[in-house]
């Protein structure tokens, strides 16, 4: 009896222990979210390692659709109409897939943002394509990278790093003159309301 209890403690022990712990992910899933504007920007994809491999041109086929990471296809969700490297696009959730070239870069917002990796891509669900240069870095990037670096309250680029290849699309709001007004008359209101609390 006392073998049995001590057998059934370890294996609650070791159950415990199991759900603390998971063997690492190959290529692990890394979530991006900042402000941009007056809304967010978010970023879900997976972040393969280079390993010692060739990858543009090689891993990564130079004329054919990738995921823009691995596993799942890469979502980015704007939570307001932005201009995305020149081309506008509503607020919403899409698949991000790039095609890449030795010196540029076409990145694509599809609408099947659910698919995985780019096996069922369909370029009919494309909204919009913009084609970037690639720039080589001075130091490589082991690990796949999705930045948004902001440049002001209200712009910013999309950076994607992978080997020594970097390519970034800038990032703005749609109608900028609008989004600027309406930041204005929030940050009047902040300030009527940082007044009356001095005041009281």
């Amino acid at each position: 009896m006392k073998n049995l209890i001590a057998a059934v403690c370890i294996s609650i022990s070791a159950f415990s222990f199991a759900q603390d712990y998971s063997v690492p992910a190959v290529s692990p899933r890394q979530k991006v979210e900042q402000q941009f504007s007056m809304s967010k920007i978010s970023i879900d994809y997976g972040r393969p390692g280079v390993k010692g491999r060739k990858i543009f041109g090689d891993l990564v086929p130079y004329g054919q659709v990738w995921r823009a990471g691995a596993n799942s296809s890469t979502k980015i969700t704007f939570g307001q109409t932005v201009n995305f490297g020149g081309k506008n696009v509503p607020a919403g959730t899409y698949g991000l897939f790039i095609v890449p070239t030795e010196k540029e870069w076409k990145i694509i917002l599809n609408k099947d943002f659910q698919q995985w990796g780019a096996y069922t891509y369909d370029p009919k669900q494309d909204v919009v394509d913009v084609t970037v240069p690639v720039n080589k870095l001075a130091d490589k990037q082991e690990w796949f990278e999705i930045t948004l670096n902001p440049t002001d309250e209200n712009s910013g680029n999309l950076v994607i790093k992978w080997d020594t290849n970097q390519a970034e699309i800038s990032l703005k709001p749609a109608k900028l003159d609008t989004v600027i007004k309406i930041s204005d008359k929030l940050k009047e209101i902040q300030r009527i309301e940082s007044d009356s609390n001095k005041k009281g």
